[in-house]
Parts: structure tokens; C-alpha cells; sequence
């Protein structure tokens, strides 16, 4: 029963340290923690329309591949096609000096 306990607290001991959170971080993007509802990828223009709601302004198509820009306040929707290729939260972008 005792060397039972001692492998188990051994082996607790091997992979603590190995347990934990990594930090992933990306070039020109900072974490603010608490992110906004944004369109996914793969979605249709209709569903984003129905979602969110009319953009303030639509950029494009551009392109083959045509590309469009749906701009919403502090973010963006870039679409191939009719289809959500990317969206682009602006708070969490760091601007360069």
C-alpha cells in the first residue's frame, strides 16, 4: 500500500510540471481577453446579413477568386465569393510605430 502511494506521488511529480497552459502568440494581434461575436468561416453572405445585420460598408468583390470586405464598426468580414473567408476583430489588431 505505502509503494503504491510513493509511485503515484513519483509519478505526480514527473508530470506536474508537464501540465499547463500554453501561450500561443501571434505577430500584430494582442489577447484582450473577452473577444466579440463575429461571423464564422464558411458561412453565407444571407446568414451574415441575418446576423448581423446590414454592413456600414461592402468593399469589392476584387479579384479572381472574387474577394469582398463587409466592414462592421470594429470589425471585418472578408468573403470568397458568397462564402465567410475570414473576419478581423480591429481591437485585438496592434498597429506598428
Amino acid at each position: 500500500m505505502r509503494s503504491g502511494i510513493i509511485i503515484i506521488a513519483l509519478a505526480w511529480a514527473l508530470l506536474a510540471p508537464s501540465v499547463g497552459a500554453n501561450t500561443l502568440a501571434i505577430p500584430g494581434h494582442t489577447d484582450f481577453g473577452d473577444t466579440q461575436t463575429m461571423p464564422r468561416r464558411g458561412i453565407s453572405m444571407d446568414s451574415v446579413l441575418v446576423d448581423f445585420g446590414e454592413p456600414s460598408q461592402r468593399l469589392g468583390p476584387v479579384g479572381d477568386p472574387p474577394i469582398s470586405e463587409w466592414v462592421y464598426g470594429s470589425f471585418r468580414v472578408y468573403f470568397e465569393n458568397q462564402t465567410v473567408l475570414h473576419s478581423i476583430d480591429l481591437n485585438t489588431l496592434v498597429m506598428p510605430n
